[in-house]
């Protein structure tokens, strides 16, 4: 039987076998700096087998321990765990003082000094280590020492340990335990870590910020943390070790500016020996660093060095910058760039340094942040526009006719609604910044108030949204401007050189497409040609047609739609000149186009010249019990023709015109909703036969591709049918989504929190895609299609096409493109390229 290891340290030195694996991220990083020859006060590195040894009663030899005192005597202890984002205990000083040393102190550096390091530990060492109440140590005045002495011994009946060895063994032993709490392990699985994460410790001389000449502790950092362009922050206090405040103490800050004196002035030969260091650092860590040193005596001791934090804007310029610099190479940079981040960069953002009035919180549904006055309606939402007021557009839920509102507000905040609910996917798709699902709301439309908690705000307050958080702030919050610099131009170009899926975007309208071709999209991978038909000018024609009796009352009321239709085709290929262009025919339930309350229906009937008690016979005929699994996509196209064949003619006249003043378009016209191939086949037929007109009466040849949208499990499951009368296929995961898990993408959002926070699903999986039940759909349509037809051309069009996690799982599955929102375009084109440097690296 051998016996258990013995837990040990190693002195970091330049040859020391130190990895980040084995001793944690601060040990590494120290050595580093070390191989540098910057002045690192002697450091021992205690590995994390060790730690856990520890923890489990093994303590490091006394004999080890002793050799690790020098110098000042004193030594602090900090956490070194494998990334620096999981945190640990808290950092112990002045581990080694005693009487003796107190008395030695005193001599050095003034007995006030010397009593402030005594007390500091003896506190520490008090509540941490012995487990005493903090409060019999609040103490002040010159005998406090003596007495925080006197109520150690009273609470423990023994003498505050002297030796110490013993003292650092029990810190070590100490922040072991504390590391393996159960408090602990919940804080850094809430960062990401596993639980059982493992933990090292350093254990490092101290440098005395006390005393003659210049002392203090001071950290620097080179650049802005908000913007990431160069600038020396940071301050130095002099006089002052931890928590001892000695006679004489000041703050100066790095550079000179209003705040006050600064170090720059007072002593420029350390201000440039600072600068040289983070000079340093960047080139050889390849990183950004925030330096932590402390000055005795007006000799530099450069006690630690940890990642400077910063924003997402920062931390995208300063991974161009190091790239352009050639400190690291172009692929890394494009690595080191979270792509969610991106989406920050492309709206306002409220600046982080300023205050936030919080009175609510919703589901993050769409990027960036707005500022504007609380209206309750699409009507005054235009009317603000009209006055030149910015707003923000409340409603419980969103419905179609709210679009117009939308394109007038700022921003949209609603009582209800998911991810992939209507306001979630409208607002993303126009770059406007939107929350949803804010249950702490309450909306009183009828006296237009919101009561949050508290308080109450009335239409006309001013209130800000914050779309990255899901924050909802009163009043006016100050906001930072979009960061759409050479930085971010230069990563996107590095992201399409990277290679990976193709990146279409989700275009509706004009708008939409010139903001697809502004961030480089590949085309427009969906057209939703429904959201054209709630214009004003067209809505009557769209009721009459609905309430027509026969096929040619229906065609007449189409055809005042159809030109219009064709001039929105038609901008839409000259803006996307060289492109695809990828069009959904008609896809949503009549009864989305007509009023649901008394007023609505009264007017309608008075605009058709019908009686109020037949419109509402025909509304109430229309409605379904789930519609959305009723007559809508194909079903419509078949049982309602005209409505496919006016959209086809206004697609292949659309391409004719927009043909002749520039290149040749290829429209690519996708059927909604498919089930069964003889789907597929009837509307081919249908509109092959328009095509056929079209070439006819403008004597022209033109070519176009029809495709499926698959959205229904069956289809999936039949995509080897369906891909032989197929020239595409596209998931509409938002809907494959819905269907296969038997949730309403809009009403999810009311449990869907709590359903992840008690492990039912991992994560929304409106917002990740299910890789195991939808993503098996997926992997089973894509083998089966390319089975039967391998030219087959395959995407995902669904809001799961902007986000990175199910980017990657489509570059895994062989998925051709993605299409997005056009604010998601960045944020895919940089995950794609993620996805493929991954793919070359093998893993």
């Amino acid at each position: 039987m051998t016996s258990a290891p013995i837990a040990s340290a190693i002195e970091i030195t330049p040859t020391a076998k130190i990895s980040r694996e084995t001793h944690g991220w601060r040990s590494k990083c120290l050595q580093r700096l070390i191989r540098m020859d910057l002045p690192v006060p002697r450091s021992f590195a205690v590995d994390c087998d060790s730690v856990r040894s520890i923890s489990q009663g093994r303590p490091i030899p006394a004999t080890e321990l002793a050799e690790i005192f020098g110098g000042s005597g004193l030594v602090s202890v900090r956490p070194s765990a494998v990334s620096p984002e999981w945190g640990g205990p808290g950092t112990v000083l002045n581990v080694g003082i005693n009487n003796a040393l107190h008395e030695r102190l005193t001599a050095q550096i003034g007995r006030a000094n010397a009593d402030g390091v005594y007390l500091s530990f003896v506190q520490s060492y008090a509540t941490h280590i012995a487990r005493l109440d903090p409060d019999l140590f609040t103490l002040d005045g010159p005998d406090a020492l003596a007495r925080a002495l006197d109520i150690y011994r009273g609470e423990t009946d023994e003498d505050f340990p002297q030796d110490p060895v013993k003292q650092l063994s029990e810190v070590l032993r100490s922040m072991a335990r504390a590391w393996d709490g159960p408090t602990a392990r919940l804080l850094r699985q809430a960062k990401g870590a596993p639980a059982d994460a493992p933990l090292g410790l350093v254990v490092q001389e101290m440098a005395l910020a006390l005393g003659p000449g210049l002392c203090g502790s001071g950290t620097i950092q080179f650049i802005d943390p908000v913007t990431g362009t160069p600038r020396v922050t940071g301050r130095f206090r002099g006089q002052h070790h931890g928590q001892t405040v000695g006679s004489g103490a000041e703050t100066l800050y790095l550079t000179q500016d209003d705040r006050g004196p600064a170090l720059e002035d007072s002593a420029p030969e350390i201000f440039d020996e600072l600068i040289r260091f983070g000079i340093a650092s960047r080139e050889r860590l390849r990183e950004e660093m925030q330096i932590e040193f402390v000055l005795t005596g007006g000799a530099i001791s450069v006690i630690d060095a940890v990642r400077t934090q910063r924003s997402a804007r920062a931390g995208l310029r300063v991974a161009v910058s190091l790239a352009r610099d050639g400190i690291i190479p172009v692929e890394e940079a494009l690595m080191r760039v979270e792509p969610r981040a991106l989406a920050e960069l492309l709206h306002h953002q409220i600046d982080p340094r300023a205050p936030r009035d919080l009175i609510a919180r919703g589901i993050d549904a769409s990027p960036g942040a707005a500022t504007g006055r609380i209206v309750f309606s699409a009507s005054a939402a235009q009317a603000a526009q009209s006055r030149g007021e910015p707003c923000i557009l409340v409603r419980r839920e969103t419905v179609p006719e709210d679009i117009r509102g939308m394109h007038a507000a700022v921003g949209v905040l609603t009582e209800r609604g998911g991810t992939t609910s209507h306001a979630a996917v409208i607002a993303r798709g126009i770059g406007l910044p939107c929350i949803v699902g804010a249950t702490a709301i309450v909306i009183d439309a009828r006296n237009r108030t919101l009561r949050a908690g508290p308080r109450t705000l009335s239409e006309g307050d001013e209130i800000t949204i914050d779309g990255s958080t899901g924050e909802i702030l009163a009043g006016a919050a100050v906001l930072l401007p979009p960061a759409l610099d050479d930085a971010f131009t230069q990563l996107m170009d590095w992201a399409e050189d990277a290679g990976g899926l193709g990146v279409r975007a989700n275009a509706d309208t004009p708008e939409d497409a010139l903001t697809a071709r502004r961030f480089r999209a590949q085309g427009i991978g969906l057209c939703r040609t429904e959201h054209m038909f709630f214009d004003a000018e067209r809505l009557p024609a769209m009721r009459e047609m609905i309430f027509a009796d026969t096929p040619e009352d229906r065609r007449l009321a189409l055809e005042r739609i159809l030109p219009m239709q064709r001039a929105d085709f038609t901008r839409l290929f000259e803006i996307m000149a060289g492109h695809p262009v990828t069009i959904r025919l008609f896809d949503p339930p009549l009864h989305e186009f007509l009023p649901s309350d008394r007023d609505g229906l009264r007017e309608l009937a008075a605009s058709l010249d019908l009686p109020l008690s037949d419109v509402t016979r025909r509304v109430e005929a229309l409605t379904e019990f789930n519609p959305m699994l009723g007559m809508r996509g194909v079903r419509l196209g078949i049982t309602v023709p005209e409505i496919y064949d006016m959209q086809a003619r206004a697609i292949f006249e659309a391409a004719v015109e927009a043909g002749h003043k520039g290149d040749p378009v290829v429209p690519e016209i996708m059927i909604p909703l498919v089930s069964a191939m003889k789907e597929v086949e009837l509307v081919r037929t249908r509109v092959d036969s328009v095509a056929a007109a079209v070439r006819n009466e403008r004597r022209t040849d033109f070519t176009y591709h029809l495709g499926v949208m698959v959205e229904t499990p069956r289809a999936a499951l039949r995509a080897g049918d369906i891909a032989e009368h197929s020239a595409f296929l596209s998931f509409g995961t938002n809907d494959l989504t819905q269907m296969t898990y038997g949730l309403s993408r809009d009403d999810a959002g009311r449990f869907m929190g709590t359903y992840v926070n008690q492990g039912v699903f991992a994560e929304d999986p409106f917002h990740l895609l299910d890789e195991d039940g939808v993503g098996e759909l997926v992997l089973t349509g894509v083998e089966r299609a390319r089975l039967h037809n391998p030219d087959i051309t395959i995407s995902v069009c669904g809001e799961h096409g902007g986000n990175p996690e199910s980017i990657a799982f489509c570059d895994r599955v062989g998925i051709d493109y993605v299409s997005c929102s056009p604010f998601r375009v960045p944020v895919a084109r940089l995950a794609s390229a993620q996805s493929a440097i991954h793919r070359r690296r093998g893993r």
